[in-house]
């Protein structure tokens, strides 16, 4: 199985909190064209990088459902949606078994975006709540209001999409524990499929840590994002959700596949400006500038040869934050023994737990996963 990423860097205004590669849309509309023909020759360049079947694509961003419908057209055009890998319009009649996911933000689930959606092959939509409390919302620079979000839920669900995931973001400026626990339990009395929940980051570079080096936004304290934690985890539970990943949440069956793929190496091809790839054994990326990928006609891609020490901490670090963790067997013995040492110690802490042959941590320690990777990562 493998997978395909398409990175849209278009948004229509820039999130204070938001350290993705991305630009706002106004004065570039010019560029939509630019950037689909270049995303359409990457893909006919690299598309021989996958040896195995495509089961899951992901549209990210940016914001994906910022593009306009010709273009996403276009791209979805040329991509193995169906069962066997045909294009669009050689499936057209074939019963879709994978899994497409497109990124939306609640202002462009329009009337017109929803009866695209409903002729296309995107099966899966993840959007950005963050918040269903209008003053943070207003704070980190959302373009939506609360109300807007579940209205633009609403017409999701009219438009047939039966595989929904939401995004909160939970340590915000001016949130209280109260305020996250009724953003958290409005938006699990909507039922989605799947809960993404973030605690907010404050990245170098970002319009929020400039507001919080300013003075104008504090960040949470350690006490209260454990709080906000401990009740997610709590009221997911009660609802039904499986904790799968430290930020993510699921009815049965209803894991994001494609996320879960990233964590267990399955190779992927990342396609877009910044999008990064796991393909033939080897990691890569394309460089984070649409000028420069516009201008190479999209091959701009640059390879990374991975040692094995390097590939065996990308597992470390990823597995140890799923449900599954780590499993002991994608170790060689010498490998394998030097981790069990390194993990001693949280072993007896109760941090991790050996068992079937995996070694894994509990939800109640996700969030000093940090801490216990450092201790197991390789130095070469």
């Amino acid at each position: 199985m493998a997978g395909i990423y398409i990175h849209v860097p278009f948004c229509h205004s820039k999130c204070a909190y938001c350290d993705f590669y991305s630009m706002p849309l106004k004065g570039r509309e010019e560029k939509y064209a630019g950037y689909t023909d270049a995303l359409l020759n990457e893909w006919e360049h690299r598309r021989g990088e996958l040896d195995q079947p495509v089961r899951t694509i992901y549209f990210g961003g940016g914001t994906p459902s910022s593009l306009p419908l010709t273009q996403l057209d276009r791209i979805i055009s040329v991509l193995p949606v169906g069962r066997g890998g045909e294009t669009m319009d050689e499936a057209a009649d074939i019963e879709m078994t994978m899994e497409v996911t497109m990124e939306v933000n609640p202002e462009d689930v329009t009337g017109e975006f929803c009866e695209w959606l409903r002729r296309s092959p995107v099966n899966r939509v993840s959007m950005g709540v963050q918040s269903l409390n209008d003053r943070e919302l207003s704070v980190i620079g959302r373009r939506h209001t609360a109300r807007e979000a579940v209205e633009a839920y609403k017409r999701l669900r009219d438009a047939g999409i039966e595989n929904i995931s939401l995004d909160l973001i939970y340590g915000l400026p001016k949130q209280s524990l109260e305020s996250w626990r009724e953003s958290l339990i409005s938006l699990l009395d909507m039922r989605p499929e799947h809960l993404s929940a973030y605690l907010l980051s404050y990245e170098e570079g970002t319009r929020l840590t400039a507001m919080r080096s300013a003075g104008k936004v504090a960040e949470a304290t350690q006490e209260l994002a454990e709080e906000m934690y401990a009740t997610l985890c709590s009221l997911t539970r009660a609802r039904g959700y499986e904790h799968y990943e430290i930020s993510n949440f699921a009815l049965p069956g209803r894991r994001s596949r494609h996320n879960s793929s990233y964590w267990r190496g399955v190779p992927y091809l990342g396609l877009g400006p910044s999008a990064h790839s796991l393909t033939m054994g080897d990691r890569s990326y394309n460089s984070s500038s649409l000028r420069d990928y516009i201008a190479a006609n999209g091959v701009v891609n640059v390879v990374e040869h991975e040692s094995e020490t390097e590939k065996t901490n990308d597992l470390i670090l990823t597995a140890l934050r799923t449900k599954e963790g780590l499993r002991l067997s994608d170790f060689t013995p010498a490998r394998r023994e030097r981790l069990m040492r390194a993990a001693s110690p949280w072993v007896s802490s109760r941090a991790l737990r050996l068992e079937d042959g995996y070694l894994r941590m509990d939800e109640a320690h996700w969030l000093i996963s940090d801490r216990v990777i450092v201790d197991l990562i390789e130095v070469d």
